[in-house]
């Protein structure tokens, strides 16, 4: 039977840098996780759009033009506060001893750093990083997966 992997893989990618950044792995059904990965797609699709990529190059100008550029700046917001929200989470719960994964981490060097007043250890880095950790890793993994599929679909005497 025919079927398309796309969203079973990624979401299995999703949630393995789920567990890589905040320690923590989600059902598939979480509300929350669906959401985040809803966003993500979205992001990606409103990003071919001329409106996006003059944003790019004239972001002062656009701030004040509608189209879908807006849309992506809302989504990565309702990110922003997903990824806040857990931060300030492990903030409560950090034990420096035992980092449970890369928020942790990322908090202890903050700590570190604290009286470096040149230090780009900050929590907004911080979210700004997990960002990046998820729209770079989950779009180019889940394709490339899904490339790797149709090569052995096509090419069955490999395996």
């Amino acid at each position: 039977q025919p079927f398309d992997p796309g969203n079973f893989l990624i979401h299995a990618v999703s949630n393995i840098i789920c567990s890589i950044v905040f320690g923590d792995r989600f059902d598939y059904e979480d509300k929350k996780f669906v959401t985040l990965i809803k966003l993500l797609e979205e992001n990606n699709k409103l990003q071919n759009s001329i409106h996006t990529q003059l944003y790019n190059f004239i972001p002062t100008v656009m701030d004040y033009l509608p189209g879908p550029h807006q849309q992506i700046i809302k989504n990565i917001e309702e990110v922003d506060k997903f990824t806040f929200k857990i931060i300030a989470e492990h903030q409560e719960t950090l034990d420096p001893t035992c980092p449970r994964d890369f928020i942790d981490a990322f908090l202890n060097k903050m700590e570190q750093e604290k009286g470096n007043g040149h230090s780009e250890f900050t929590v907004e880095t911080l979210s700004r990083t997990t960002l990046d950790l998820f729209l770079a890793g989950t779009g180019t993994t889940s394709i490339t997966l899904r490339h790797g599929f149709l090569i052995l679909q096509k090419y069955p005497e490999i395996v």
